[in-house]
């Protein structure tokens, strides 16, 4: 079947059409995204002003256009932590549904962490043994470790690339200071949830997937998306403090200049490095394995294996075992 997935993230939203099949890769088919940043449009209070609002009825309404165009039989929707947090973010979504017709769900940040686990499985498969993922999205951390498809710890933490750019990291040009004040925050949010993480037991492989991650792989010479989504891509940590440096000393617009930056990302890149990094001191991880599927792969996923657990099986006649003498 042909199906859309709809995701409202707190930098981006993102329309992606895809061929799905029960038992197949999804096929991507066409794609739509608008870099919106919802969280540069929230009130003092952490609603989301008109602007946003209106910016966000209109992408959807577009993207809604695109995937009947496109011939799709299902939209699946979904918004994180931007909207879950704001005040008004329920009511907004209520009538954003009325309106055009959709439903458009919030996830929790630990379903966010389960799907997006459930995603980095099927990429790495049951090879992979015990899987840490990590996952630096917009407005929050998504963490989970476990064995099985779905995590045994599942946890989600406010230091997205883009919150954390706008909470410490305001001016162009970061002193350190700047950056000493978010490695200490990171370190101390991370830190509070390790814990919880850690009784999984240590990981047989550690798992990267969104685009924060892929950029700083990107930066430190991993493989251009030019290469597809087979190329295996790693992020070291002995690389982290480098990455740290150059973009530290780096105005906006050079950083757009690196590899795998693009200028819309710019400024948070930065961010989500410090992010990583503390991620990565906190786990003790020494590499990073990139996963190319994310939570939109999970939600697609999920709904194949409900599509996969409605078809009916036959049942087995079980003849009599004849008494022995």
């Amino acid at each position: 079947m042909r199906l859309a997935v709809l995701d409202i993230g707190s930098n981006s939203v993102h329309l992606l059409v895809v061929d799905a099949h029960v038992g197949a890769p999804p096929l991507p088919a066409t794609s739509h995204k608008e870099v919106l940043r919802l969280a540069e449009f929230l009130s003092d209070d952490g609603t989301i002003d008109s602007e946003g609002q209106e910016r966000l009825r209109s992408f959807i309404a577009d993207a809604v256009e695109i995937a009947e165009d496109q011939g799709a039989e299902q939209i699946l929707a979904f918004a994180t932590s931007a909207v879950r947090e704001a005040p008004n973010g329920i009511g907004l979504i209520e009538s954003i549904n009325a309106q055009l017709g959709v439903t458009l769900n919030v996830m929790s940040g630990r379903d966010e962490a389960r799907v997006t686990f459930l995603a980095a499985r099927r990429w790495f498969g049951w090879s992979a043994g015990k899987i840490l993922l990590l996952d630096i999205g917009g407005g929050s951390l998504e963490i989970a470790a476990g064995q099985d498809e779905y995590p045994q710890a599942a946890v989600s933490v406010p230091l997205g690339a883009g919150r954390t750019y706008s909470e410490f990291l305001p001016d162009p040009m970061p002193t350190e200071e700047d950056i000493h004040r978010l490695r200490k925050h990171a370190r101390a949010q991370i830190g509070r949830i390790a814990g919880d993480i850690n009784r999984v037991g240590v990981p047989d492989q550690v798992v990267g997937s969104s685009k924060t991650f892929r950029s700083l792989a990107r930066i430190a010479g991993a493989a251009p998306s030019g290469d597809g989504i087979y190329a295996p891509r790693k992020l070291f940590r002995r690389d982290l403090e480098g990455i740290i440096d150059t973009l530290a000393s780096r105005t906006p617009a050079e950083r757009a200049t690196l590899p795998g930056v693009s200028e819309a990302r710019a400024g948070q890149v930065l961010a989500g490095a410090i992010v990583a990094e503390a991620a990565f001191t906190i786990f003790d991880i020494g590499v990073m394995n990139i996963s190319p599927w994310a939570l939109r792969e999970g939600i697609i996923m999920r709904k194949l294996d409900l599509l996969d657990s409605a078809e009916q099986s036959s049942a087995m006649r079980v003849e009599p075992v004849a008494a022995l003498d």
